[in-house]
């Protein structure tokens, strides 16, 4: 199904990050706009572009990327399709992952590493500031308060405006703590992979956006039967439905589904006019 109205994204309902920056809740990750493997330029540079000034079209004003996608290819076609950036958007991007070839994905917590990564994306943003700058990864190689006192000297330092987390448990959010407040923790989450349920309440009781990363989570075949069940009954694709799913299940949960087609990128956002019924949720029963 597409959309049925003219900014679809604001069906999502909105959340406030870090309690000054408000978002619709469906946003957009930007990883899928460059080379396979999520390696160098896109095959399609023109309809990279057009994906994403069509993002603002949609009413999404939350974009997410890193450094490592390409690497540095994303956060150029960011800059180079949306700047000077519309008031509201929200750009977040991420560092503390090396990129040796397509598809590998090296940690790396160093000071030096993420005081490179940051700098670069500060560059290419073309921004004197990140609002939103999330941490890959905790690096069990490095002394966690190297990568964290870094983080809270560098918002000190007002290249950072909010700090979030990516791939983290309730122990080390609590540990990050200590140096800086967490507004957003990125997981890898869906329906039918919910490991991190824990993780979740913790951000719903300290009102921590949850970015879900993955969103249809395969492998579970029980959870993707379900979600055909209810894509049918909707006339919907899974995936819109599983987008639709995660934002039933929490109000401090912002997907940011990626694609690099402007047709599929319309697909998804229409996913925030889909209200699942109590037949639906029998289905897909929402976390506990």
């Amino acid at each position: 199904m597409q959309p049925t109205t003219a900014h679809p994204a604001t069906q999502s309902g909105t959340f406030t990050i870090g309690g000054d920056i408000t978002v619709n809740r469906l946003g957009y990750g930007a990883m899928r706009i460059t080379g396979e493997g999520i390696w160098g330029p896109p095959k399609d540079h023109d309809e990279a572009i057009r994906v994403l000034k069509r993002t603002l079209d949609l009413g999404i004003n939350f974009i997410d990327t890193a450094d490592s996608y390409g690497p540095h290819v994303s956060e150029e076609l960011i800059a180079e399709a949306l700047h000077p950036y519309p008031d509201g958007l929200l750009i977040a991007t991420k560092g503390g992952l090396l990129r040796t070839g397509p598809n590998q994905w090296p940690v790396d917590g160093s000071r030096k590493h993420l005081e490179e990564a940051l700098n670069g994306s500060l560059k290419r943003l073309k921004v004197d500031h990140i609002d939103l700058y999330q941490l890959h990864r905790f690096d069990d190689k490095v002394p966690a308060e190297e990568f964290l006192g870094f983080l809270q000297e560098a918002q000190q330092q007002g290249k950072i405006r909010h700090i979030g987390l990516s791939e983290v448990d309730v122990a080390q959010i609590k540990q990050a703590e200590e140096y800086f407040e967490v507004v957003t923790v990125q997981n890898m989450y869906s329906f039918g992979q919910q490991k991190w349920n824990e993780t979740l309440k913790y951000c719903e009781e300290n009102s921590i956006g949850f970015i879900p990363w993955y969103p249809l989570g395969g492998g579970n075949l029980e959870a993707e039967q379900a979600i055909h069940r209810v894509a049918e009954r909707h006339g919907a694709t899974e995936y819109q439905i599983a987008i639709a799913w995660l934002l039933a299940a929490s109000l401090v949960i912002l997907p940011i589904p990626g694609t690099s087609s402007v047709k599929h990128l319309e697909e998804n956002t229409a996913a925030a006019e889909i209200k699942l019924t109590e037949e639906d949720l029998k289905d897909l029963p929402l976390p506990k």
